[in-house]
């Protein structure tokens, strides 16, 4: 007995407490099925790749939690996910030994170790896309992948009388995907601009959460707007119709952003340079 009492205190001694870590995300999402890891195909994901390289440095498999799941072609410049890890590194190792197991276009930007009460996901009390237009007669050969072109000449001040129908509490389902999972369509939207930043348009949202495609569809609805298709008020009138039908295009991917989340001052984590980098903060 007092052999295996003491086994197990030496066993215990041995034990290495794990720490949790958070760490921003940015990458381009062209290449990938989304963020989420897919368990029934071979279809490379962002979350995958990440969790690959962070657990060479580790030493251990790794698994991550993130703040948002986006989608197939979309992009994030500020896509926040922790775990917890027993392994000795710096803050500095996490990031620069990562980014030597990640193809260039996913990029770990800091690691920071945080209280175990801090959560990637249910932590956030908000998040924030932006959605980048590019209205021009020609399309674009730079940055083809990284702007939503559209050949129409774009009203700005339509756009923007549009958007404030939208901001506030109410029921996106017109704005969301017919596959959507959420159990409820209600959503916040804290803030929503257009805006011009040289010859692109942006369209800046932030919301407590978002539904699968709503700013995608809402950028949809903006755009025909923008082009003289259908007055400001129709963004209301999709709304109210809480009618995926009603809602019209679904914006392309590739002009979406996840720029931003906001946690509790406690956690002190770098704040967001809201990306992309080519919109000059």
């Amino acid at each position: 007995m007092c052999e295996l009492a003491e086994h197990s205190t030496s066993t215990e001694a041995t034990q290495v407490a794990s720490v949790r870590l958070a760490l921003c995300v940015e990458y381009a999402g062209e290449n990938y099925k989304g963020w989420q890891t897919q368990k029934f195909d071979n279809l490379p994901t962002v979350q995958e790749n990440v969790e690959r390289a962070l657990s060479k440095v580790a030493n251990h498999p790794v698994s991550v939690i993130c703040a948002g799941r986006t989608d197939t072609g979309v992009n994030g410049t500020y896509q926040i996910i922790h775990f917890d890890s027993p392994a000795k590194r710096s803050e500095r190792a996490w990031v620069l030994g990562t980014n030597t197991n990640l193809p260039q276009d996913i990029s770990i930007q800091w690691a920071k170790q945080v209280d175990d009460s801090f959560h990637a996901r249910f932590s956030a009390l908000s998040r924030r896309y932006r959605y980048i237009i590019y209205s021009n007669p020609v399309m674009p050969a730079v940055l083809a992948k990284g702007v939503t072109w559209t050949h129409k000449i774009l009203n700005l001040k339509a756009m923007q009388d549009a958007a404030k129908y939208l901001q506030g509490e109410h029921d996106f389902s017109s704005y969301r995907a017919v596959a959507c999972q959420a159990k409820s369509p209600v959503r916040t939207i804290s803030n929503i601009e257009v805006y011009q930043r040289g010859e692109l348009i942006v369209l800046d949202v932030q919301a407590n959460a978002f539904l699968h495609h709503m700013i995608r569809n809402i950028a949809g609805v903006l755009m025909t707007i923008g082009a003289g298709e259908a007055e400001p008020i129709w963004a209301q009138q999709v709304l109210d119709a809480k009618d995926r039908r009603k809602g019209g295009v679904t914006g392309p991917a590739h002009g979406l952003y996840f720029v931003d989340v906001k946690y509790p001052q406690e956690y002190a984590l770098p704040a967001s340079k809201l990306g992309p980098f080519f919109l000059g903060g």
